[in-house]
């Protein structure tokens, strides 16, 4: 099971710019809340947009597994490549997850030692980068016959994997023909909706986008775990790490319970000590996109400008991504010395042994150089260097009076992810309640999809169009060579 620490939030470590541990005693204010938050959200487990809840428990975890496997067994062996097209809360999870859990060179791997097919997550509608991987796709092995394209929109008319979709599909025709649709599996709502028309016209095999389930809560849905199992990945063990960490979190006293107390200290560390900038430092590659996701998760979900009863609040905090060590070489200079308006999360791992047979897991310093100034590092372990950056780093912050906590894997695999997935999202929902903001909508993202519409000619959306336009009227207030 996952570790966390947070002494390092106290003001017993970091003085004013920490929370008095009475704050967080038995019978104080903060605890009380903190249970009855727990007592909340047990009885709304399951219902409206919290049905995410659910994807680790039966009967909803055998019949996504079931699905999910029953059209990777068909496709195993069939695709030298995979392109999964999706934005957000579509894309983020699935890149996190192939980053944490396969190696970084998995794509460039043989098909003797890959477990699946290469893959590629196209997240953006930058044509340089789109076409690069489609000309790849092409000009590889089998070209695009032995490319899987993975479409994954729940209404179909996000633009940006509309348009994506609407380029492949033109592609794939052309190169193969009436049989192309084998080429395509599709993860959208399975009732409705642009995408689930077109996936009923075409006969592309498709897996559902839940019910009560917002894209960045997702990646424990087959939204996530197809693409994960199709390139090897456990997804029954990324589910039992959930359940194990679901477990943990109904808890209600508040230090036996990882996420409120997380949630208890970053929002009252924002709150009362205006530390609204979160920094999430993996100290290791391979979790680095997780901070990605976290990042959407974090500020989707608590940037809202009105709380529940519709009052303007302008909740939320900003999450800030960063690797150790690369950039205590970067940015550890402004965290200790700049404004003091953060907390800082280190993600620890205490074992690199792996057992896949394209990795070396740890790798230990030679001996013999001969240089008194670096002998100091021969003989120890990689694994043994970057844990001391990390607490190095760890006690620089406390002496600068940094609040920070500390999350700690065993070793990364599949459970040990699920349950960083999981500790994240009861997190968010914890925030969310003591933030008193809707947790599960994003108004604001609406404006700039509706204005996209009307400035690409759609139907219905010329009002929005002439709005950009009077708004963005060009003035002399602008700089060319």
């Amino acid at each position: 099971m996952l570790r966390i620490d947070y002494a390092n939030c106290l003001s017993s470590r970091v003085g004013d710019h920490g929370l008095e541990p009475d704050l967080l005693a038995p019978g104080s204010e903060l605890h009380a809340s903190a249970a009855a938050l727990t007592r909340k959200l047990a009885s709304t487990k399951g219902t409206g947009w919290e049905r995410w809840r659910l994807l680790h428990e039966q009967p909803v975890r055998g019949q996504h597994v079931d699905a999910v496997e029953s059209i990777v067994a068909r496709c195993r062996g069939e695709f030298e490549n995979m392109v999964v097209l999706g934005i957000g809360g579509s894309a983020l999870g699935n890149i996190a997850l192939q980053s944490a859990l396969n190696p970084p060179t998995y794509n460039l791997l043989p098909r003797g030692l890959r477990p699946g097919p290469r893959m590629f997550v196209v997240d953006n509608v930058d044509p340089a980068n789109f076409g690069a991987v489609l000309r790849f796709c092409e000009t590889s092995e089998g070209g695009l016959k032995k490319t899987l394209f993975n479409v994954v929109s729940k209404s179909g008319e996000t633009a940006e994997t509309a348009a994506q979709f609407m380029v492949i599909r033109d592609m794939l025709k052309r190169a193969i023909g009436p049989n192309y649709k084998s080429n395509v599996v599709a993860i959208t709502d399975p009732a409705k909706g642009t995408m689930r028309q077109i996936c009923d016209a075409e006969g592309f095999a498709t897996l559902p986008v839940p019910d009560g389930v917002g894209g960045r809560f997702s990646v424990l849905s087959p939204v996530g775990l197809f693409s994960a199992s199709m390139c090897g990945i456990d997804i029954n063990a990324l589910l039992d790490g959930a359940a194990a960490m679901d477990t943990v979190c109904a808890r209600h006293d508040l230090h036996q319970n990882p996420a409120a107390i997380l949630a208890t200290l970053l929002v009252t560390l924002g709150s009362r000590k205006g530390k609204t900038n979160h920094v999430l430092m993996p100290y290791a590659n391979s979790l680095y996109l997780l901070a990605d996701w976290y990042r959407q998760l974090w500020a989707e979900s608590l940037g809202k400008k009105f709380d529940t009863a519709g009052n303007s609040v302008y909740a939320g905090f900003t999450p800030i991504k960063a690797l150790g060590t690369t950039d205590q070489h970067s940015q550890v200079q402004l965290y200790r010395e700049g404004p003091n308006d953060k907390v800082f999360g280190f993600v620890e791992v205490e074992s690199f042994a792996s057992t896949n047979p394209v990795v070396h897991g740890d790798v230990s310093i030679p001996t013999g150089l001969g240089v008194d100034a670096i002998s100091y590092l021969e003989g120890k372990s990689m694994t043994t260097l970057l844990n001391a950056e990390k607490r190095a780093t760890e006690y620089a912050m406390v002496e600068s009076q940094r609040p920070n906590f500390t999350i700690t894997l065993p070793t990364i695999d599949a459970e040990h992810v699920g349950q960083f997935i999981y500790l994240w999202e009861m997190v968010t929902a914890y925030a969310g309640l003591m933030l008193g903001i809707d947790a599960y909508d994003q108004p604001a993202v609406e404006t700039g999809k509706i204005a996209t519409f009307g400035l690409m000619g759609r139907a219905g959306f010329q009002k929005h169009k002439d709005a950009v336009d009077r708004t963005l009227t060009p003035t002399p207030h602008h700089w060319k060579s």
